[in-house]
């Protein structure tokens, strides 16, 4: 007798996290989310969480792009839709995924995504138009991980600088992910910081202007002390019921099969 195949469930969550970081920025999500009964997936992009910031040089977003792709190509294998959580960088892999996938990706949870950096490098600043040429002098970009307070988790793996040319590829990255924001149409959480140093607020503005979600999918919850790491920072408890609520809301729109058991 052929075995028989495993029911999928409702629903997965991938997640994604940031440049320069590790899962370990966004662990907290883990295991409140499968206590839900869902499978979950954090998987580690190309180039962090190495012993050397150096593990960056010569990788670039097609690289970031691909780790992604590959985890959830096997989320899909055991689940019908994907919720994906992306912070910061990995919001923007998360939003490219929802034009990809539109079919699979059920929703989007988006925290402090980076679309419009406090960098005067960065793409949409004023001295954007210097950044390459910068980049040929300056091989070393240092990071100063911030925190709004001393109640913070500390994220193992966190680099203290990177090579300039990851940097500009998480430029190009920003820049050829705008125009793909009117190709995603599934709900979206948006969490984020009011008076973060590295993602600056008109990032909600101009997500939501250029998105192709209709208005009443798409719901923002602004975050008044944290910086730029949401999920260590000293809101974290709040953005994760946050994100909670969210997940246990679209569980609740899909259909349990018999086999599956989803605790909400």
């Amino acid at each position: 007798m052929a075995e028989q195949r495993q029911a999928k469930a409702p629903a997965g969550v991938l997640i994604i996290h940031g440049f320069s970081a590790t899962p370990e920025s966004v662990a907290i999500l883990e295991k409140p989310l499968r206590a839900l009964g869902l499978p979950v997936s954090l998987p580690l992009l190309s180039g962090h969480g190495a012993p050397s910031p150096e593990a960056l040089r010569g990788v670039t977003f097609h690289d970031w792009m691909a780790d992604a792709d590959r985890a959830f190509q096997a989320l899909a294998e055991k689940a019908e839709k994907i919720i994906v959580v992306g912070h910061s960088m990995g919001a923007l892999i998360s939003l490219r995924l929802a034009a990809e996938y539109a079919d699979t990706v059920d929703s989007l949870v988006l925290a402090a995504p980076a679309l419009r950096l406090a960098s005067l490098l960065a793409p949409g600043r004023p001295l954007h138009f210097a950044a390459a040429p910068l980049s040929l002098v300056i091989k070393r970009w240092d990071l100063k991980p911030v925190f709004a307070g001393t109640n913070y988790l500390k994220c193992a793996g966190q680099y203290q600088w990177v090579p300039t040319d990851a940097i500009l590829s998480l430029f190009e990255l920003i820049g050829t992910t705008l125009p793909q924001l009117g190709s995603v149409n599934v709900p979206v959480l948006l969490l984020q910081n009011r008076r973060e140093t590295t993602v600056l607020a008109e990032s909600e503005a101009m997500l939501f202007k250029l998105i192709g979600t209709r208005h009443a999918e798409q719901s923002v919850i602004w975050l008044e002390r944290s910086e730029h790491q949401i999920f260590c920072d000293c809101e974290r408890e709040e953005a994760v019921r946050a994100v909670l609520a969210f997940v246990s809301g679209r569980l609740a729109q899909k259909p349990v099969h018999a086999g599956q058991s989803v605790c909400l």
